[in-house]
């Protein structure tokens, strides 16, 4: 924060003059004043106390008082017992509101970090828990960029394995030659559908089995279906001409599904990595791990590794088929892709239930040899649950991400439709557009308001709220400052519209003429301060991977902004310099609204 690191020195000078204290960067304990209290920002004194040989209250006058005398923005302070509160001058927070929102990047030095989202199966089209992981990875690689990290995004498609079998023999079976052209489907939708099919004749056969005598764990091993889809599994291994054209022709179907999703979500990727490409260079590296002693081969011709001296167990590296495993393609994935960028931090954004996978993947990664086994980084996220209960995807019952998507589109349209129709000019086509961003407001904003190492409960009604701390209510903030600024553009005041408020020099200006002609209020102050902010939430919020912090950030910053809004004039001032100057403070909420939420991937209407 701007505001820390300027005091932060001022109180450094002030130990070092008064008691000859170099202080550590631990002992400058700055927080903010308690409402209760007079000051902006309190300093906590009790570190130097012992060197000062003074009582606490008295350290405080101190170097408060040393702060008034030799920092000129100091305007007034006030010492209880360990606690310096200090009062800063309007000169001091005109100087914080023309800081840029963020410090500067070097471009050309900046490391690289690698963020994996999604990987979905093309089995089945993206449901809930796919929005949470997308909207989490993309959120996570705008928040590492804002820190000056140069992001590549990207995503593992599990293309291959028993899973697409199933949909595969589904189709093959009881298809009839449908396609998403002929049955007007979503391709995705398409195959989840038979997906569920496949599901649904299996447990038909093991329940028939079982009524013949046979336990439940054979009839599952035993059953038809079961069978004939990992024959299919071993054919796709062994380059089956046939079996490999549907399922290249199937995917197609899935991929166009997934584009469209994707888009509507509004994210998106650098890189895509497939299952199918990468699993060979896995099975590369088990085989040379296999060769030099590193894992072993049991009788039934698996390939194992032991990971007891870890404190693990062993775990299954390749079939007695020599069919491969998810733990295979990872080893091959993460090969390829320090292979292709000179990555720094390697980012897994994948649910809490693959904290052991990831565990072993990084201890064999660097059994293999490869450097960057040990610094791969987990990022664990809870799971998502409804009202009634978690998702299954295999019974038909999942929560469909298209499906959500379009009913928050509509629920926005339905609650926003009295507002929007207050609007003069406005076409149906403008109308459809604020309830998209709107409801897809809600739902991202929703999420990512949530600790994501936390597991949550979805609730569709209070996320699309106009009130509390909802996405509508902060987008409704913004496009409330929005429409201040178009009509201050009718007023005359159309610099506003048009100059930065990045550019230091007419906030400069504005503070001498302020500082002369009238004082900031309290609730000036306060969001001058939150603003100052900004800098070290967004700094937090990568170190700790928690879009939340941004989230929060915003609904406070909103809140703050919606109470000055209601206790003080702005077009309507009379004095010229204050009416210019809320113009000012309110354009720069809203440009610290706007880019805390394009960190979450939200988008901002102009009008609501």
């Amino acid at each position: 924060m701007i505001l820390e690191q300027i005091l932060a020195e001022a109180a450094r000078k002030a130990v070092k003059e008064l008691y000859g204290i170099e202080a550590e960067e631990k002992q400058i304990q700055l927080q903010k004043t308690r409402p209760e209290f007079e000051g902006n920002i309190t300093l906590v004194v009790f570190p130097f106390v012992k060197a000062a040989r003074k009582a606490p209250a008295a350290v405080g006058e101190e170097i408060g008082k040393w702060l008034v005398e030799n920092f000129a923005e100091v305007k007034a302070f006030n010492a209880v017992q360990g606690f310096l509160n200090i009062v800063l001058s309007d000169d001091f927070w005109l100087r914080l509101l023309g800081e840029p929102l963020l410090p500067l990047i070097d471009e050309e030095n900046t490391p690289l970090m690698m963020v994996e989202y999604s990987s979905p199966n093309t089995n089945k089209p993206l449901h809930l828990g796919h929005v949470r992981n997308n909207l989490l990875g993309a959120a996570i690689a705008n928040i590492q960029q804002a820190n000056g990290w140069k992001v590549v995004k990207t995503n593992i498609v599990n293309d291959r394995g028993i899973h697409i079998c199933k949909s595969m023999l589904a189709w093959l079976r009881w298809g009839n030659g449908e396609t998403p052209e002929s049955s007007g489907k979503k391709g995705d939708h398409l195959i989840g559908d038979y997906y569920v099919l496949f599901d649904k004749h299996y447990r038909e056969e093991i329940k028939e089995l079982m009524s013949k005598g046979m336990d439940e764990d054979t009839a599952k091993r035993e059953a038809p279906l079961i069978k004939e889809a990992q024959e299919m599994l071993l054919k796709w291994e062994q380059n089956n001409l046939e079996v490999r054209a549907l399922w290249k022709k199937m995917n197609e179907w899935v991929y166009a599904g997934f584009d469209e999703t994707y888009k509507m979500m509004g994210v998106s990727f650098d890189k895509i990595y497939y299952e199918s490409d990468t699993y060979l260079e896995g099975k590369k590296e088990v085989e040379r791990g296999l060769q030099e002693g590193l894992f072993y081969r049991r009788d039934d011709g698996s390939v194992w590794a032991d990971l007891t001296g870890d404190g693990l167990d062993e775990k299954l590296l390749l079939r007695s088929d020599g069919t491969s495993v998810y733990m295979t393609q990872d080893i091959g994935t993460a090969k390829l892709r320090f292979q292709d960028f000179p990555i720094d931090k390697m980012v897994y954004v994948v649910g809490n239930e693959q904290e052991y996978h990831f565990k072993v993947l990084s201890i064999l990664l660097d059994r293999l040899g490869f450097p960057f086994g040990k610094e791969l980084v987990h990022f664990s996220y809870g799971m998502v649950e409804l009202p009634n209960g978690k998702m299954k995807s295999r019974e038909g019952t999942v929560v469909d991400a298209d499906d959500l998507m379009e009913q928050m589109i509509e629920d926005a349209s339905q609650i926003s439709k009295d507002k929007v129709l207050k609007l003069e000019g406005i076409t149906d086509e403008e109308k459809a557009e604020i309830a998209r961003k709107v409801g897809l407001g809600a739902l991202k904003y929703f999420i990512l308001k949530v600790d994501p190492r936390k597991n949550m409960l979805f609730n569709p009604e209070e996320s699309i709220d106009f009130n509390g701390n909802t996405g509508p209510f902060i987008q409704y903030t913004y496009a409330r400052i929005k429409s201040v600024l178009r009509k201050a553009a009718t007023q005359g005041d159309e610099q506003v519209l048009f100059t930065s408020t990045l550019d230091k020099s007419p906030i400069a200006t504005l503070a001498r003429k302020c500082d002369k002609q009238f004082s900031l209020n309290k609730k000036e102050v306060q969001l001058i301060q939150r603003l100052s902010e900004y800098r070290q939430v967004v700094r937090n919020a990568g170190e700790e991977f928690s879009p939340a912090l941004i989230c929060n950030y915003t609904y406070a910053l909103a809140s703050e902004f919606n109470s000055f809004y209601h206790d003080y004039s702005i077009l309507n001032e009379e004095q010229p310099d204050i009416r210019l100057f809320r113009i000012k403070l309110s354009a720069r909420v809203a440009e610290t609204l706007n880019h805390a939420m394009s960190l979450l991937g939200i988008e901002m209407p102009e009008r609501m």
